[in-house]
Protein backbone atom coordinates (compact mmCIF):
# COMPACT_ATOMS: atom_id res chain seq x y z
CA UNK A 1 0.00 0.00 0.00
CA UNK A 2 1.40 3.37 -0.98
CA UNK A 3 -0.91 5.21 1.43
CA UNK A 4 -1.58 4.00 4.95
CA UNK A 5 -5.06 2.77 5.77
CA UNK A 6 -5.97 5.98 7.61
CA UNK A 7 -5.03 8.07 4.56
CA UNK A 8 -7.14 5.79 2.37
CA UNK A 9 -10.10 6.04 4.74
CA UNK A 10 -9.77 9.83 4.79
CA UNK A 11 -10.11 9.84 0.99
CA UNK A 12 -13.18 7.57 1.01
CA UNK A 13 -16.35 9.37 0.02
CA UNK A 14 -18.98 6.65 0.43
CA UNK A 15 -19.80 4.20 3.19
CA UNK A 16 -19.32 1.33 0.77
CA UNK A 17 -15.70 2.41 0.27
CA UNK A 18 -15.05 2.03 4.00
CA UNK A 19 -16.46 -1.50 3.93
CA UNK A 20 -14.42 -2.38 0.84
CA UNK A 21 -11.16 -0.88 2.11
CA UNK A 22 -11.46 -2.71 5.42
CA UNK A 23 -12.79 -5.96 3.95
CA UNK A 24 -16.05 -5.94 5.92
CA UNK A 25 -19.04 -7.79 4.47
CA UNK A 26 -22.32 -5.85 4.57
CA UNK A 27 -25.93 -5.91 3.48
CA UNK A 28 -26.51 -3.03 1.01
CA UNK A 29 -30.06 -2.66 2.34
CA UNK A 30 -28.81 -1.88 5.84
CA UNK A 31 -26.10 0.47 4.57
CA UNK A 32 -28.61 2.30 2.36
CA UNK A 33 -30.78 3.04 5.40
CA UNK A 34 -28.09 3.72 8.00
CA UNK A 35 -24.91 4.75 6.15
CA UNK A 36 -24.37 8.05 7.95
CA UNK A 37 -25.32 6.54 11.29
CA UNK A 38 -22.86 3.67 10.85
CA UNK A 39 -20.02 6.02 9.90
CA UNK A 40 -20.84 8.37 12.78
CA UNK A 41 -20.84 5.46 15.24
CA UNK A 42 -17.56 4.23 13.75
CA UNK A 43 -16.11 7.68 14.36
CA UNK A 44 -17.32 7.61 17.96
CA UNK A 45 -15.65 4.25 18.50
CA UNK A 46 -12.44 5.35 16.75
CA UNK A 47 -12.21 8.40 19.01
CA UNK A 48 -11.41 6.01 21.85
CA UNK A 49 -8.57 4.36 19.90
CA UNK A 50 -4.90 5.32 20.16
CA UNK A 51 -2.95 4.42 17.04
CA UNK A 52 0.33 5.98 18.14
CA UNK A 53 3.19 3.65 17.24
CA UNK A 54 0.87 1.03 15.72
CA UNK A 55 1.75 -0.59 12.41
CA UNK A 56 -0.50 0.04 9.44
CA UNK A 57 -1.59 -3.60 9.61
CA UNK A 58 -2.62 -3.18 13.26
CA UNK A 59 -4.44 0.08 12.51
CA UNK A 60 -6.30 -1.58 9.62
CA UNK A 61 -7.34 -4.51 11.80
CA UNK A 62 -8.56 -2.23 14.59
CA UNK A 63 -10.46 -0.05 12.09
CA UNK A 64 -12.04 -3.18 10.64
CA UNK A 65 -13.12 -4.33 14.11
CA UNK A 66 -14.59 -0.90 14.86
CA UNK A 67 -16.52 -0.80 11.56
CA UNK A 68 -17.86 -4.31 12.18
CA UNK A 69 -18.99 -3.23 15.65
CA UNK A 70 -20.64 -0.05 14.35
CA UNK A 71 -22.36 -1.97 11.54
CA UNK A 72 -23.59 -4.63 14.01
CA UNK A 73 -25.25 -1.88 16.08
CA UNK A 74 -27.49 -1.10 13.10
CA UNK A 75 -28.11 -4.70 12.12
CA UNK A 76 -29.50 -5.27 15.62
CA UNK A 77 -31.55 -2.05 15.80
CA UNK A 78 -32.59 1.00 13.84
CA UNK A 79 -30.99 4.45 13.54
CA UNK A 80 -33.92 5.81 15.57
CA UNK A 81 -33.15 3.35 18.39
CA UNK A 82 -29.40 4.10 18.32
CA UNK A 83 -29.74 7.92 18.17
CA UNK A 84 -26.17 8.82 17.17
CA UNK A 85 -27.11 12.28 15.90
CA UNK A 86 -28.04 15.21 18.15
CA UNK A 87 -31.35 15.84 16.39
CA UNK A 88 -32.49 12.30 17.24
CA UNK A 89 -31.27 12.59 20.84
CA UNK A 90 -33.06 15.91 21.23
CA UNK A 91 -36.29 14.41 19.89
CA UNK A 92 -36.60 12.21 22.99
CA UNK A 93 -34.94 14.48 25.54
CA UNK A 94 -37.20 15.73 28.29
CA UNK A 95 -38.39 19.19 27.38
CA UNK A 96 -38.18 21.95 29.98
CA UNK A 97 -41.53 22.80 31.49
CA UNK A 98 -42.91 25.91 29.86
CA UNK A 99 -45.36 28.22 31.50
CA UNK A 100 -48.19 29.31 29.24
CA UNK A 101 -47.95 32.80 27.84
CA UNK A 102 -50.89 34.96 28.79
CA UNK A 103 -51.93 37.74 26.49
CA UNK A 104 -54.41 40.31 27.71
CA UNK A 105 -57.21 40.82 25.26
CA UNK A 106 -56.90 44.61 25.55
CA UNK A 107 -53.36 44.49 24.12
CA UNK A 108 -54.40 42.76 20.90
CA UNK A 109 -54.96 44.97 17.88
Amino acid sequence: MADGILAQLNKASAAEEFFTLLGVDYDPGIVNVARLHILRRMGQYLAAEDFAGATDETVAERCKTVLERAYADFVASSPIDQRVFKVLKDAVAPQPKQTPTLVQIGTLK
